[in-house]
């Protein structure tokens, strides 16, 4: 019931998003723009408002729910395995490599394709070194895969710094832009890439919930009922690692989601991740509709979304750590 009702809200936040900003639709204009996805004659008034539905507003709702349902389920992942309750998605370093390749693809766009191109490439590297620094004698403990994270993260934050400093002031407004998340140029090719992935990595990380489950007891448990430990922890966070990768590199680093998501659909439901996972996708992008809309609507310039997940997140950790000190560590 919770879900249904968490899935009903999402819907109801998506349409309303849709009728809020400076243009105010009316309702049913609205629906009858959203029945014409071709458009309507030339000359008709309502030309202009399917243009603010059909090419601002809609595909930037898309990709706010496949980002939302990316970053939550894999912080729900990255929690299972490695058995942290504050690990989020960006623990293995995928954002400040996804930042270090949008960097390089902003200050020097002639030897590169494209930005979203490069952040995904430079999320997929800093996973795969993070992985190899941790692999050892064909195991990988979960301290060393998090501490080999950490370093690379540093690695690459340090190279954006240097970037930074080579660049001039339009690369560099872009960079800090960039790196504080937003959905501000968002398009229909970003729609077609984003959701597919994050829906298709989505459904297969689900349904190896109940492995989740299994891992979530710990490795000897785990070989006693029979999983692979080692084998299963690869496939989740590589599959978690894909989806958040691709989020990053179209619309930037956007923080907490999968740190907050998944603690409140445990809240609710309990640990089985059979429905934490799909609760925690459904409030993640929920919540950053919520976000997104505050964004562009609070005052006249619009606010990098990042900023306002950070500003509810940093005090949501606080209460964390404040409450639950005990059982985090």
């Amino acid at each position: 019931m919770w879900i249904i009702l968490a899935a009903g809200l999402l819907c109801v936040s998506a349409f309303a998003a849709l009728l809020i900003g400076a243009y105010k639709p009316g309702l049913w204009e609205t629906l009858a723009t959203i029945a014409a996805p071709q458009g309507f004659p030339p000359g008709d008034e309502r030309t202009v408002l399917h243009t603010i539905i059909w090419e601002i507003r809609l595909p930037r709702i898309l990709l706010a729910i496949g980002v939302g349902i990316a970053l939550a389920s894999s912080g729900a992942v990255y929690q299972g395995c490695f058995r942290n309750p504050l690990v989020e998605p960006y623990i293995l370093g995928v954002s400040a490599g996804a930042a270090f390749g949008a960097a390089l693809g902003i200050v020097f766009p002639k030897f590169f394709l494209s930005i979203q191109l490069m952040a995904f490439a430079g999320g997929a590297i800093a996973v795969f070194s993070a992985y190899a620094l941790a692999r050892r004698n064909g195991d990988t403990p979960v301290v060393a895969l998090v501490l080999a994270g950490v370093l690379i993260g540093s690695i690459a934050t340090a190279l954006v710094s240097v970037l930074k400093y080579l660049a001039n002031d339009a690369a560099l407004r872009e960079i800090v832009f960039w790196y504080m998340g937003g959905f501000y140029h968002v398009s229909w090719p970003d729609v077609r890439i984003v959701l597919p992935g994050v829906l298709a990595g989505f459904t297969l990380i689900w349904a190896l919930s109940w492995k989740l489950n299994v891992l979530s007891m710990g490795d000897e448990e785990a070989r006693a009922l029979g999983v692979h430990p080692e084998r299963y922890k690869v496939v989740l966070v590589a599959l978690a690692t894909f989806i958040t990768a691709l989020s990053v590199s179209a619309c930037g680093i956007i923080a907490w989601i999968g740190l907050m998501m998944p603690h409140a659909a445990r809240m609710l439901l309990g640990p089985d991740h059979r429905f934490v996972l799909p609760m925690s996708a459904i409030m993640g992008a929920l919540y950053l509709i919520i976000c997104d809309t505050l964004a562009r609507t609070l005052i006249q310039a619009e606010i990098p979304v990042g900023i306002i997940t950070s500003l509810l997140g940093a005090p949501y950790l606080l209460y964390l750590l404040r409450n639950k000190g005990k059982d985090l560590f």
